[in-house]
């Protein structure tokens, strides 16, 4: 067990990369999936049943947990980790993009955000400082710099100085983390979808030298073809030597063109919030479990999936649970979601580490379109 935080290249294919990241609380494989466990919970889940579908870390939202229970009461209470029964890594994000998306009457100033919260209107101040102090409370292993992330389209002014200020804040939020030894600080390159304002954003990140460094402001509504032409040269902006982490993405056709620029680390909300709306992923794309041509059908969601929705219940249970509003229809959909997500990051990396992973992305696509099994 490492006592820092460290990253390792494996192997390469193409742009594509599989490595590890280590820290003192375990391994992390890249390329990672991570579940997002909002309020200290991945929803409709057992951590331990996370952990089972082979996730090696885990998100936190700061936003939602400075709120409630708010950071000083988990930090009493031993840490996050200690809370809420997951004893591995846990990457908190900064609160910039919820506090964008979610809080009400917002100002934005040099200083920071002052906002009020979405659940009871209580007033509010996030800066880089505060947000470190959070992360610190809270205890996480992998800490991401506050930022600010403008909705797109936004005009190229308005892109430029959002940047601009999101990397004065990656300064601050640099000097506010310190030195902590087993804890990781990432910076978080900005500029929307243009290639000479993420080229100065990923070298003031450089300046300042981060453990790991992410591609910020994409899956806003951008759409998949210009996400992927960002991708296609902002992670070459970053160094070679660390981890690179996409935020908020995605489904499974943006993970793998994320992995194939060269995108180490994802997260997103998908897996688990489809699970609860009776929308499964599985290799042969999305099923609506709610439709009337499962009411009556034994087979499992995908007889190659090992995991205990598909090993155990039938389409038909599970239309039935979900039809019925039954909570164990959002546990087993979204275990399986997970497990399919999981299964897909150990296939690239296998495919990586191989040299096949030209062929991976053959295979998934022309599976993926075949679309799901025939109706009894």
């Amino acid at each position: 067990m490492t006592e820092r935080f460290s990253y390792t290249l494996n192997a390469t294919d193409g742009r594509a990369r599989t490595g590890v990241i280590n820290t003192p609380r375990g391994d992390i494989r890249t390329p990672a999936f991570m579940p997002v466990g909002t309020a200290a919970t991945v929803k409709a889940m057992m951590p331990e049943s996370v952990r089972a579908t082979g996730a090696d870390i885990l998100l936190g939202n700061t936003y939602h947990l400075m709120l409630r229970p708010t950071a000083e009461r988990i930090d009493r209470l031993g840490g996050l980790h200690k809370f809420m029964n997951w004893d591995r890594p846990i990457l908190t994000d900064s609160g910039g993009f919820q506090v964008m998306s979610l809080a009400e009457l917002r100002k934005l100033t040099e200083e920071g955000v002052t906002f009020k919260s979405h659940i009871d209107g209580s007033k509010h101040h996030l800066t880089p400082e505060r947000s470190m102090e959070i992360q610190k409370l809270l205890g996480s292993d992998i800490v991401m710099c506050f930022d600010e992330c403008p909705a797109l389209p936004a005009s190229d002014e308005d892109v430029r100085k959002s940047m601009e200020l999101s990397m004065r804040w990656a300064q601050r939020s640099r000097d506010a983390f310190g030195d902590r030894p087993g804890h990781a600080l990432f910076g978080i390159q900005q500029g929307g979808v243009t290639e000479e304002l993420r080229g100065i954003s990923a070298e003031k990140l450089r300046e300042i030298e981060f453990d790991g460094y992410a591609v910020g402001g994409l899956a806003v509504g951008e759409g998949q073809e210009a996400m992927f032409g960002v991708l296609d040269y902002a992670p070459d902006m970053l160094p070679k030597d660390k981890p690179r982490y996409l935020m908020g993405v995605g489904k499974p056709d943006d993970i793998v063109g994320a992995v194939a620029r060269g995108i180490d680390m994802m997260d997103c909300v998908l897996p688990s919030r489809s699970g609860r709306t009776g929308q499964a992923w599985t290799r042969r794309g999305q099923v609506n479990i709610k439709n009337a041509r499962h009411s009556d059908d034994p087979r499992p969601l995908d007889e190659a999936c090992t995991c205990p929705a598909c090993s155990n219940y039938s389409r038909a249970y599970l239309n039935h649970v979900f039809r019925s509003h039954e909570m164990i229809s959002g546990m087993l959909i979204t275990w399986h979601n997970l497990h399919y997500y999981q299964e897909l990051m150990q296939g690239m990396r296998d495919a990586i580490s191989a040299g096949t992973f030209e062929a991976f992305q053959a295979e998934f696509h022309a599976t993926r379109a075949m679309g799901d099994i025939e109706p009894l």
